[in-house]
This record gives C-alpha cells, sequence and structure tokens, in this order.
C-alpha cells in the first residue's frame, strides 16, 4: 500500500499523496481519515472520545448508548443524519442544531428553544473539545491510525484528570500497554 504514512514509498515516478488529505466529506479508516465522536456532559463537564471506523447510523447509536446515561433528559447534536435513531431507541429527547445553510440562507449555532434568553441548544462543548484534541495531536506532526485510539485515550484522560492520581496513572497505563483497550 503505497502512500501510507510510515510505510516506505517504492515507487519514485509515483509521487506520494498530499500531506494533510484534503478530501471533502467525512472520512472513513479506510481514506485515512478516521472519524472522532466527542460527548461532554454539561452537568459534569467530562469528555470522552471515541475514535471508530465509520461515522453511520449504527456506530453513533452505539456511541451514543454505550456513554448517554439512561436518564438523560435530552440529547444535543449537530444534523448529522446518523443521530437520527437516537431518540427513538434510547427514548431520550434530541434537538439539532443546523449549521450548513438552511432554505433562506440562515445558519444555526444555537438557538434558544424555551424562551428564557439562553441558548441552551448547541454542539460547542463537542466543537471545544474536539478543537483542543486537534491542537494537541498537531504537536505530532500526523498519526498512524492505527495509533490514533492511544493518543486519543491519553488526551481524554489528561483533559479529564483534574489532578494526578494513581487512578490516572493506572488508566495511563492500561490504555498503553493494552492496544485492544479503546475500539477503533
Amino acid at each position: 500500500m503505497p502512500g501510507k504514512k510510515s510505510d516506505p514509498h517504492p515507487d519514485p515516478c509515483d509521487p506520494p499523496r498530499r500531506r494533510a488529505n484534503k478530501r471533502k466529506g467525512h472520512g472513513t479508516y479506510e481514506t485515512d481519515r478516521p472519524p472522532i465522536f466527542s460527548i461532554v456532559g454539561r452537568e459534569s463537564g467530562t469528555v470522552r472520545f471515541f475514535v471508530r471506523h465509520h461515522a453511520d447510523a449504527k456506530t453513533c447509536l452505539e456511541v451514543v448508548s454505550s456513554t448517554v446515561p439512561a436518564d438523560a433528559t435530552i440529547l444535543y447534536t449537530d444534523e448529522w443524519r446518523g443521530y437520527a435513531p437516537v431518540e427513538k431507541k434510547l427514548k431520550t429527547s434530541h434537538a439539532t442544531v443546523k449549521h450548513g445553510r438552511a432554505a433562506d440562507g440562515h445558519r444555526e449555532w444555537a438557538r434558544d428553544d424555551d424562551g428564557d434568553g439562553r441558548r441552551e441548544v448547541h454542539c460547542n462543548s463537542c466543537e471545544g473539545a474536539g478543537t483542543g484534541l486537534r491542537t494537541y495531536l498537531r504537536e505530532f506532526r500526523g498519526v498512524h491510525k492505527k495509533h490514533l485510539a492511544d493518543y486519543v485515550a491519553t488526551y481524554e484522560t489528561m483533559t479529564n484528570a483534574k489532578r494526578i492520581t494513581s487512578t490516572v496513572i493506572h488508566r495511563m497505563c492500561f490504555v498503553t500497554h493494552n492496544p485492544h483497550s479503546r475500539d477503533t
């Protein structure tokens, strides 16, 4: 497989792939752009990241159902179609914001649904967490996709750690030495 990171390029007449892989659309593991899901607890502030092969409806449902507590009152996401079955399957209210242009040309980033003056419908917390993760990964100047879950787990642990404890150290050692501890 020529052009993969960390593999030698066998044919000098065939130039290597361009840096940053600028293909449009949602990535997949096969296209070297594995999707990373982020979930942030509004009250707890806990951040969870999941590296997966695809971002289809089945995967979205699996990530949300394994993370969101059964007693959660509402789930806020963007308009990605993969989240559509979540409300039916989990019996949790689901509100979305539409980042893409609507028919009137308007783009939505946050919305006040109950009229109290506070825009509670947004996914800015997850987007901010993703920005922090990208900044962290940028230092490594490219991470091979088979090691991405380990880097993401390290960042997640350090983000959620309020102080370094034996539990944090144990989690760091467990993730580092057990390649199957985070599902890719």
